[in-house]
């Protein structure tokens, strides 16, 4: 009889361990993870600093050209994300202002000691200001995101200096009547960011072409098209600020939901 008990006491209690263990496997296999958060409609503004090297295409071809380094590129930059066919959360609309510099320059022939110049100038530098818009393609992982920008800028050429043992002085300082003070051209780049909302940390690398010659193309000659065409490439980093929330429910959202819950949805 006792032996008979024990028997029972046994199954019992295996039973309670396996049923217990069964409704543990139940309450996984129906367990689901949370979803990301999805991503809103989000607004940056950012400050940006970095350096410039620039360089220019000629035609005639010129050779022996060097690359020109100037730092204080600064640029102040408002950007708007939305949702590409309302659906993907991977684009976004930035433009603001810059302030930056396109230059040129050559070295000397190591044969003859003499470089080639851009109107007896050996080497020069622009000052520009800009007005750059670029749309932008971002993939966004935890802690940060990919970026991709493409677009156009428009802007003005402020002061140049420029130096060479033949040089005018009256042009080291000065534009000359046909050399072209308006810029604009394409501008486009890559980088990624560091997200700790509501701050972002962006990287870019970007390439300038410029669509408008320092210079006239005729002014030498009404028969030879001439051209100098600056190109730049521009590095920075930026410290951008979320004005809106990135991800989540918005304060509009919450709003909504409250008043539907107070007064209901009709």
């Amino acid at each position: 009889m006792k032996k008979l008990s024990v028997l029972l006491l046994l199954s019992l209690c295996l039973s309670g361990v396996f049923g217990a263990r069964a409704q543990e496997v139940q309450f996984d296999s129906t367990y689901t993870a949370p979803k990301e958060r999805p991503i809103n409609d989000y607004i940056l503004v950012g400050v940006n600093y970095g350096v410039c090297v620039s360089n220019m295409y000629y035609s005639p071809a010129k050779h022996n050209r060097a690359w020109q380094f100037a730092p204080n590129y600064i640029s102040v930059m408002f950007t708007k994300h939305s949702k590409m066919f309302d659906i993907l959360p991977y684009f976004a609309l930035t433009m603001g202002f810059a302030h930056s510099y396109e230059g040129f320059g050559f070295l000397k022939d190591p044969e003859t000691g003499r470089s080639q110049t851009l109107d007896d100038a050996e080497q020069g530098q622009i000052e520009v200001f800009e007005i750059p818009a670029l749309a932008q393609i971002h993939v966004d992982f935890h802690p940060g995101k990919l970026l991709a920008n493409v677009g156009v800028y428009g802007g003005w050429r402020n002061s140049i200096s420029r130096s060479g043992p033949h040089l005018d002085p009256a042009y080291a300082n000065a534009f000359r009547p046909y050399e072209n003070r308006w810029d604009y051209g394409l501008q486009g780049g890559a980088g990624f960011a560091l997200m700790f909302d509501p701050v972002e940390i962006h990287f870019n690398a970007l390439l300038r072409w410029s669509w408008s010659s320092l210079y006239q193309p005729d002014y030498a000659s009404p028969y030879y098209y001439r051209y100098a065409y600056p190109i730049d490439i521009i590095a920075s980093v930026g410290v951008y600020f979320q004005l809106t929330k990135r991800s989540g429910k918005t304060t509009g959202e919450l709003r909504r939901e409250a008043r539907e819950i107070v007064y209901g949805t009709h």
